[in-house]
């Protein structure tokens, strides 16, 4: 198929050959497309919302809240030393964010089958904007962790400034899982009704409500194949000051990542030929 822009420069649209054959590449020249594709969704989940971004805020604190009188209160789990709260919100904050990311990412080529059918792009654009999204939330969502840190008079150590690279790693775990998820969904909508039942079970399986050190060192490289484990512990060691994450930790998890995120790109580029005959 042929496009042209204007009357010059033909655009000559082919399908990828080859199983290895990525071409990503061709995203490239769609990029200011991916920050339209992110800003609809910001404004979609505001729209008409009475207290607006205010959600982004209060949602978390009250999440936060429930599991400080149930698990710090109630069932007395420790936190390392620091208040429950605190030790509560900076697990909690990029497991959000994931959960969103995932949620977001696996059901994203349903959500968007009107722009699947009717124009061409680059179909890999809709879960990287899917998981790129709720990262607004997240930035939201640090300024009731800036007023617990205040409060509590917690002084953040310089693993702070490596935030961001947590966050980008929990992105791409979302992407991983996303980029075989979503193209499943099309064919088999089961995977809306699993992803719910699946985040929920991640959650306890990640040191979000309780530390890592209830967990015994014979079984930590193998816990450590949960790549939010890192993530987690990455957030509490740069809001709180807490342990650094060690890299015997870090490296099964990455593993994991790696090898999901490569199987899925190559899966997701096979299955968007027929994206939209099905969906």
């Amino acid at each position: 198929m042929r496009a042209f822009e204007g009357t010059l420069s033909p655009i000559v649209i082919e399908p990828s050959r080859g199983r290895w054959r990525l071409d990503l590449g061709a995203a490239w020249p769609y990029r200011e497309l991916l920050y339209f594709l992110v800003w609809r969704d910001v404004k979609v989940r505001y729209k008409q919302a009475a207290l607006g971004v205010g959600w982004v805020v209060l949602t978390p604190v009250l999440t936060v809240l429930v599991f400080s009188m149930v698990f710090g209160v109630l069932a007395r789990l420790p936190s390392d030393g620091h208040p429950y709260v605190a030790f509560a919100f900076a697990g909690f904050l990029p497991w959000s964010y994931f959960s969103q990311a995932l949620a977001r990412g696996a059901m994203c080529l349903v959500g968007s089958s009107q722009l699947l059918t009717k124009v061409y792009f680059p179909r890999i654009l809709i879960p990287v904007a899917a998981v790129t999204m709720p990262a607004v939330d997240l930035l939201f969502s640090s300024i009731a962790m800036g007023g617990l840190l205040v409060w509590y008079g917690i002084v953040p150590g310089w693993g702070l400034a490596l935030l961001p690279v947590f966050t980008l790693y929990a992105g791409i775990t979302a992407l991983a899982l996303a980029l075989w998820l979503s193209p499943v969904n099309v064919r088999f909508r089961d995977v809306g009704h699993t992803i719910p039942f699946l985040i929920q079970c991640w959650m306890y399986l990640s040191p979000v409500v309780y530390p890592l050190s209830l967990v015994p060192d014979r079984w930590q490289i193998v816990y450590g194949l949960n790549p939010m484990v890192a993530v987690v512990e990455g957030f509490r060691w740069g809001l709180l000051g807490a342990s650094s994450p060690r890299v015997s930790l870090f490296l099964p998890g990455a593993a994991v990542v790696l090898v999901l995120l490569v199987t899925g790109t190559v899966f997701f580029k096979r299955m968007e030929r027929s994206l939209a005959d099905v969906v």
